[in-house]
């Protein structure tokens, strides 16, 4: 007897399948027909668990950049007073400058020089002009203007290496010289003060040996430092320069091209690489061969019987080259820093003196290292032919 299957019913909702081989569905619920909304995407808030090296805090635009454009090593930098600008000088015989924010491109190159480059440094001149002044190996020192590219002037007077530059702090054209004045120390045994407005040195202080290092004081800047392979670091009052000077010639009593040695300060055991004024202008930093940063009070009277060196900083290194590495502090005064054979940047805290951080990166030795003036950042130079420009953790 054959059996004729029901019809099939008009039920939306059965789930059961139209043929024997259809897999049991469930059938999605119909809704009324909306129209479509726009939604905004909303970021989700910073925890305690957001990524602290996702959040930028400086101008840069990566944590860390290099700066590759030197053809061999990089000995100096400098940065600009508005912290804008970062110059370089290297055994290439050119400067380099640099933008000091976003990318850091490379904006200007100096010619001109003859010989290796050994030191530069930024001057702000009337207006806020900026200048740059360069010492060289070629005997003689550099004048530019910045934002050119072009000499300006070219001091003439050092019969041996410029080893050493430096300009007033904070000169910025209301205070003396309008940014138009710079020391020098050369291999010559001498320091000699350059004003660009004139022709030819406006000054020399001659010494017994070599000089490597040189300094201006703060204030007034009546008072200028040096140093060099004798060990000393040696205060001098220029007001003196153009009268008589005094008897002796180079001891401590004065020197044979006028001014007055008014300290000479001994606690390095070997050479004297660099100095630099803190931002008070109360206190110096130098750098030697001996493997130590030390800081000295140069404030006109001192407490505890007239001890003027501070404290020593350890832990940098100084190697066969004899390289002149540079030190520098932060713009506030609280942490040091200075150029080491290590291939290393270390940073120490000033009050303490224990070293804050330790970091690697370079592949050759580390011949300088700045604090930007303004932000949370630092540049290292090296002679492996680069320039490392990077943020700090934590604020300064």
């Amino acid at each position: 007897m054959s059996t004729t299957p029901p019809p099939p019913t008009d039920d939306s909702n059965s789930n059961q399948p139209t043929s024997p081989h259809e897999p049991l569905t469930k059938r999605q619920r119909q809704s009324p027909s909306l129209p479509p909304t726009l939604t905004l995407f909303t970021p989700p808030p910073l925890t305690d668990t957001t990524d602290p090296t996702s959040i930028r805090t400086s101008s840069l635009t990566s944590p860390t950049l290099k700066l590759t454009g030197h053809r061999s090593s990089v000995y100096s930098l400098s940065y600009s007073a508005d912290g804008e600008y970062l110059v370089s000088s290297s055994f290439d015989t050119t400067c380099l400058i640099w933008s000091a924010t976003g990318n850091c491109e490379n904006v200007n190159v100096l010619t001109g020089h003859k010989n290796a480059v050994l030191d530069v440094k930024f001057s702000t001149g009337v207006g806020g002009g900026e200048y740059v002044v360069s010492a060289s190996a070629d005997h003689t020192l550099g004048w530019w203007d910045a934002e050119s590219g072009k000499r300006i002037k070219r001091f003439l007077g050092h019969t041996g290496i410029v080893n050493a530059v430096d300009v007033p702090q904070g000169d910025d054209g209301g205070g003396m010289g309008s940014g138009k004045l710079s020391m020098s120390g050369s291999d010559d045994r001498t320091v000699r003060l350059w004003d660009a407005r004139v022709r030819g040195d406006v000054g020399v202080l001659e010494h017994d040996f070599q000089v490597t290092a040189v300094a201006y004081g703060g204030g007034d800047g009546l008072v200028v430092y040096s140093a060099g392979i004798d060990n000393y670091l040696n205060a001098w009052d220029i007001r003196t320069i153009g009268g008589a000077s005094s008897a002796g010639g180079g001891g401590a009593g004065g020197s044979k091209g006028g001014g007055s040695m008014t300290m000479k300060m001994k606690g390095h055991t070997d050479t004297i690489t660099s100095l630099a004024l803190n931002p008070k202008g109360t206190h110096l930093l130098s750098n030697s061969m001996d493997g130590t940063m030390k800081t000295w009070d140069i404030r006109p009277f001192v407490e505890d019987g007239g001890k003027r060196q501070c404290k020593t900083f350890e832990g940098g290194t100084h190697n066969a080259e004899k390289g002149l590495l540079n030190c520098a502090w932060s713009w506030d005064g609280s942490m040091v820093t200075g150029g080491s054979a290590d291939k290393v940047v270390h940073i120490w805290d000033e009050l303490t003196s224990e070293e804050l951080y330790y970091l690697p990166g370079h592949t050759g030795c580390v011949n300088s290292v700045i604090f930007h003036p303004k932000e949370n950042v630092i540049a290292s130079a090296s002679s492996d032919k680069s320039i490392f420009v990077g943020e700090l953790s934590g604020s300064i």
